[in-house]
């Protein structure tokens, strides 16, 4: 039985591409993608790194496997549904993953070498919105949009100093007892009127945020 990087333990499977890059995923969730080289990677397959050179060439090769995994894991949009349901699905699972492999966040659109899920991935993304009746340039200007919009609320959601419900109010009550109301009292009023009511989620915020996107996409399509 060989300890995997996630705490559990496993029968050792034989070596393979897969492996590998399964393993590299699992080597940067646990340490960040810095974290990842041939030798931590050999080490966690419990192989020699001459091993893992059967399989990958060189980092890079590593590095455009596991982001190719990434995007295999974001769900694709349905050329059969309504653009904005799909594009919201799609939009919403995108976010899901990359909080599970934040450090994919500076890599998914830096790879020269996408693999068959990434190009999966746009080609279904783009189709949506074509089919949609957006033209050629529109569906450009949404896509990109669209995924400034969900890569840059995923970073910020990464950084945060807080997770979930209530945790925001964890940290903005001792940050407020450093200052008075009349020092900055937009910043007291957004707190107590906004982040300390119960149940407060940041991540509520993504949702408000991809809707008036998706609105103003749908005041610009042609059949309006």
């Amino acid at each position: 039985m060989s300890k995997t990087v996630s705490g559990g333990s496993e029968e050792r499977a034989p070596l393979s591409r897969e492996r590998v890059l399964r393993t590299a995923v699992a080597v940067a969730d646990a340490g960040g993608v810095g974290s990842l080289t041939i030798r931590s990677l050999a080490q966690e397959l419990g192989v020699k790194p001459m091993s893992v050179y059967h399989y990958v060439a060189n980092k890079e090769e590593i590095l455009d496997g596991i982001v190719d995994l990434v995007f295999g894991e974001i769900d694709l949009p349905s050329a059969d549904g309504d653009w904005r349901s799909e594009i919201s699905r799609r939009s919403a699972s995108a976010r899901r993953v990359l909080r599970r492999h934040p450090w994919a966040l500076g890599l998914l659109e830096s790879r020269t070498a996408p693999g068959p899920a990434t190009l999966r991935h746009h080609d279904a993304v783009v189709g949506v919105l074509r089919r949609a009746g957006f033209s050629v340039e529109m569906t450009a200007h949404a896509y990109a949009l669209i995924d400034s919009y969900v890569y840059g609320f995923a970073l910020q959601e990464a950084a945060l100093p807080f997770h979930g419900p209530d945790g925001a109010a964890d940290v903005t009550r001792p940050i407020m007892r450093g200052f008075s109301a009349d020092e900055y009292p937009h910043l007291v009023e957004m707190a107590t009127e906004h982040i300390l009511r119960p149940g407060y989620d940041f991540g509520d915020e993504f949702e408000f945020g991809l809707g008036v996107i998706l609105d103003a996409l749908a005041r610009s399509h042609p059949g309006r």
